[in-house]
């Protein structure tokens, strides 16, 4: 059973300061991306109302050479508090790209520093960033001085276990404007393998100012309240965690609030919610939206007898109509029979 040392309790019972911008939920959802659309948002916010949603990561480079804006940065006017996440190595790029962020509504604006795909490396931006930390630097002031909302950073704790220098590089993004910073437990080299180390992050909170958010290993509500007891995290971010399981954030803020763990979702309420999920982005973005949500009903659709078999039919749907019908015979199949837990391998890292 999870309890809340009184410490923990009182540390984390008042809002979440972001510069001017206050949050009343110590618990954000991470950007992921190819996931963290305005579908996927809203099904996190309807359990975790106040927590801080980002967008998937948006190239600034891109932004700069497009009239119309790419539709994941379209923000909902209400789903308040949001902020926009960038990309890219090149200051006056990502500047502009925070001011078309800002008018979009962002409450902040987050630049990414940490994604360890070589494609986004190989070109300068995310964590390729922790080698070149007077650049990244640059790109923070730069930043800070084209808006006016708090500009925060996600990185990871180094490139390699023998180039770990989050410390030197998180004293750097504080001093560059930086009102908050989350930080992956986790170097590039590693990619989403091992475990995470949150010592590192327990040691960058001991030395700056601003907030520092844990991030990394964050699949329940035991692992955020041991992370947060033992590194000191001003909040924590929630990634592959809320794959396929949207409930995670408002399940973890919950129990900050109220000491109170929620059940655990039944797999006929989860196949409900990918069902929703998937009319939903059938309505957004119609054909395309039933090919992104493949990889979601894959998510789904783990933990009880037959799911494996649901996967891989829901893995290559085609239309809106057929994956509705497997999910449908499958609830059916569960409420009939009742089921059982089954244990299956932890979800595969995003690319």
């Amino acid at each position: 059973m999870v309890a809340l040392s009184p410490e923990l309790q009182i540390r984390l019972s008042q809002p979440l300061k972001i510069g001017h911008v206050e949050v009343n939920s110590r618990v954000l959802q991470s950007p992921l991306s190819g996931v963290t659309d305005l579908v996927f948002r809203r099904l996190v916010r309807r359990y975790a109302p106040d927590s801080m949603m980002y967008t998937e990561m948006v190239n600034a480079t891109g932004l700069h050479y497009v009239k119309q804006l790419p539709i994941i940065m379209e923000v909902d006017p209400n789903e308040r508090p949001i902020s926009i996440q960038l990309f890219d190595c090149r200051p006056d790029f990502l500047a502009e790209a925070a001011q078309k962020a800002v008018a979009e509504g962002a409450d902040t604006v987050d630049i990414n520093m940490g994604c360890p795909v070589n494609k986004i490396t190989k070109n300068g931006g995310g964590s390729s960033l922790l080698r070149q930390p007077e650049l990244a630097e640059e790109i923070v002031r730069s930043v800070v001085k084209a808006v006016e909302v708090p500009v925060t950073v996600k990185t990871r704790i180094g490139w390699t276990d023998k180039e770990i220098n989050i410390l030197d590089f998180a004293r750097r993004m504080e001093d560059a404007g930086a009102k908050m910073i989350t930080v992956h437990g986790r170097t590039r080299a590693q990619g989403y393998n091992g475990s995470a180390k949150w010592e590192w992050i327990a040691k960058v909170k001991e030395i700056l100012s601003i907030p520092v958010i844990g991030n990394g290993d964050i699949f329940s509500v035991e692992a955020a309240v041991k992370c947060l007891e033992l590194t000191g995290a001003d909040g924590i971010m929630c990634s592959r965690g809320t794959l396929g399981y949207p409930f995670l954030v408002g399940e973890i803020d919950h129990f900050l609030k109220t000491g109170e763990e929620k059940p655990p979702l039944t797999p006929v309420e989860r196949l409900e919610c990918a069902r929703e999920h998937l009319q939903m982005l059938w309505e957004y973005k119609g054909d395309r939206g039933v090919r992104q949500a493949r990889k979601h009903m894959t998510w789904y659709s783990k933990g009880f007898m037959g799911a494996a078999e649901l996967r891989g039919q829901l893995s290559v749907i085609e239309n809106v109509h057929q994956g509705l019908e497997l999910i449908d015979a499958a609830i059916a199949r569960l409420n009939q029979s009742g089921w059982q837990d089954v244990a299956e391998p932890e979800l595969v890292a995003l690319s």
